[in-house]
């Protein structure tokens, strides 16, 4: 389950009604108080179950209508809410008009001690009398509403109430479908609204004023759960051990005693031998020092962060694991603080891979870190003269104005924007870069360029701040483009024209890839090696053709190797679909380090992809 968009008014600056959308990856920019951290604050409360505080409910606004509300998309087939046998939101009729979960929290924004008012579903949802709060009533009251309607329960188990309200719902002449409040927290609703919130995503906030030290808490949690977790392993080696200490220590008091009374049997009665044990995990004390045994709280402000930022991470997947929550949201604030623009770029990779599985939510007011993300994923935060708050979302229409109000300048330090289908293929050529050059080839180094601010990937797709900067001033900076084929020949390339293009510019070169796309430059012994690296071993003998369709592929493969027992001809779309995103995803991670020159030589005889790399090193050359 996905947060698809949030909804808030009477939060802090937040008077009016707001609607912000995310995505995998959502990073809000905007000036210092523009309101970057109520949003963050808003969705804390809502996903952890805590309330506001007094100060929380806006200046001049209703008090007592402080509301935020969630919607949530990606949702599972089937889910268990107000007892053991599953349903779906969709037969519950819980989906808003866009098929999304839509949850409104209401809170007393005008107490001294604000609380959580009422929680309700918004969704298209029968309003006929009879069928219109079916989820609030239980199991008894369900088989009188049964009664008086006069169905009876043949075919049904009139213990699931998830099936006696399909019954009553199926026996009525009109629905009356309309969008209405659904109430969750009233009668039987209660356990329905239990039931459903451990479906919702984990939310581990982390926020700009965090401490750095090791021997914070937060710092010491992961830790600690390490220590407990690894004790837990040899439980039954340290209960003997506990045990055999504590026979033979209270042998020896209890003979103490013997001795003592028979020089003083008054002194003697007195006493008694105690033994107490205080957990294994206290006797450990954990930190993380470097050279020198330095610990963390004796380093630079930098590191300390960076070092408990990654705490946080791993806090956070603690937290979702304990939970049983499948998703996690990472809420991070401003983690440029302290950081070389070295690690910032680190940064952005770091959240960008992360938001491959989980989602992440950034705020920033620093332009280098705005630039670096792809303005489809940016929320800038516009307060007008008014002090009503606008989120303006990155795109054609807007990165003039982010540029401007942010204060992002072209950067004299690019040297090359390359252009791509996607993320995958910028990790591809990261990893291959990496192990040419091991093998002795000169050829640019992508990552440490990348990370030297000397190189900005892009998505054909997309775009980002830097890039719309200098094509604004027409700085003349030298482009790569690389698109795949994705044709068969002899049909005619879907981006030839984009291409031949991209080539009349000066300082600029494009290229088709020569096969479908960067997957098929793998040689199956180094996608072996990758799948055995996580013990999924597969049956490949020869590579794969030029025009195979190999993430696919792939993804069929491991599914058959699987113990599912759906064929994967049967698989839903959507999985499927997740399948092969995978494949893709662990084909251009982690099968391009295994690629060396010979293996490279032997599948891309034709060099198309040393070629990419002799235009890239020219077209800087020459500028």
């Amino acid at each position: 389950m996905k947060l698809a968009r949030l909804r808030i008014r009477n939060f802090r600056c937040y008077k009016e009604e707001i609607s912000i959308d995310f995505d995998d990856i959502t990073a809000f920019v905007g000036k210092n108080d523009s309101g970057k951290s109520s949003i963050m604050d808003a969705l804390d409360i809502f996903l952890n179950d805590t309330v506001p505080d007094i100060h929380d409910a806006s200046k001049g606004g209703d008090a007592k209508d402080l509301a935020i509300i969630c919607e949530f998309e990606d949702l599972p087939d089937l889910a268990i809410i107000d007892e053991a046998n599953p349903t779906s939101f969709a037969a519950e009729y819980l989906l808003n008009s866009e098929g999304r979960l839509e949850i409104h929290k209401f809170y007393s924004g005008q107490q001294k001690n604000p609380k959580c008012t009422g929680i309700f579903a918004y969704a298209l949802h029968p309003a006929v009398k009879g069928a219109d709060d079916l989820l609030q009533l239980k199991n008894p009251d369900l088989k009188k509403r049964a009664k008086e309607l006069g169905i009876d329960f043949t075919g049904i188990d009139s213990k699931v109430n998830a099936e006696i309200r399909e019954r009553i719902r199926e026996r009525m002449d009109d629905l009356l479908i309309s969008p209405i409040f659904i109430p969750l927290n009233e009668d039987n609703a209660r356990k329905a609204w239990e039931g459903l919130k451990t479906y919702l995503p984990a939310f581990a906030l982390f926020k700009s004023d965090r401490q750095s030290t090791d021997q914070d808490s937060e710092a010491q949690d992961p830790l600690k759960a390490a220590v407990k977790e690894a004790l837990k392993e040899k439980e039954s080696e340290l209960t003997a051990i506990t045990a055999y200490v504590k026979k033979e220590v209270l042998k020896i008091a209890e003979a103490t005693l013997e001795k003592l009374s028979e020089m003083d049997s008054s002194l003697a009665i007195q006493l008694r031998p105690e033994f107490t044990m205080r957990g294994w995990d206290s006797l450990f004390k954990v930190s993380i020092v470097g050279d020198e045994d330095i610990p963390i709280n004796k380093r630079g402000s930098g590191v300390k962060r960076l070092i408990l930022l990654n705490f946080f991470r791993a806090k956070a997947e603690q937290f979702a694991k304990e939970k049983g929550n499948l998703n996690v949201i990472y809420a991070i604030e401003e983690p440029e603080t302290s950081q070389h623009p070295n690690n910032q770029r680190m940064l952005v990779r770091a959240f960008t891979e992360l938001s491959e599985e989980s989602q992440v939510i950034l705020s920033t007011h620093t332009p280098m870190l705005a630039r670096s993300f792809s303005d489809e994923n940016l929320r800038y935060i516009h307060v007008g003269e008014d002090d009503r708050r606008e989120i303006m979302k990155g795109g054609k229409e807007t990165n003039s104005i982010f540029a401007k109000t942010l204060g992002i300048l072209p950067d004299n330090t690019v040297k090359l924007f390359i252009g791509v289908e996607g993320k995958h293929d910028i990790t591809f050529l990261r990893n291959i870069s990496k192990v040419l050059i091991a093998d002795g080839l000169n050829i640019l180094d992508l990552e440490k360029m990348e990370l030297d601010g000397e190189l900005i990937f892009f998505p054909l797709g997309g775009s980002n701040l830097a890039l719309w900067t200098s094509r604004l001033e027409n700085l003349n900076r030298p482009e790569f483009h690389l698109f795949d084929r994705d044709t068969t020949p002899p049909d005619p390339l879907k981006s030839q024209i984009h291409v031949e293009e991209i080539n009349k510019r000066e300082n600029c070169k494009a290229f088709n890839t020569g096969k479908k796309e960067m997957e098929n430059y793998l040689h199956f012994e180094a996608i072996k090696k990758a799948y055995d690296e996580i013990d999924i071993h597969l049956d490949l003998n020869e590579n794969f053709q030029a025009v195979d369709d190999v993430p696919a592929m792939i993804a069929k493969k491991v599914h058959d190797s699987s113990d599912s027992d759906t064929k994967w001809d049967a698989l839903e779309k959507k999985k499927e679909d997740k399948k092969i995103s995978n494949a893709k995803k662990h084909l251009n991670g982690m099968a391009s380090t295994y690629m060396t020159k010979a293996l490279l030589d032997e599948i891309d005889q034709g060099g198309d992809l040393l070629c990419w790399f002799d235009a890239m090193k020219t077209i800087i050359q020459k500028n």
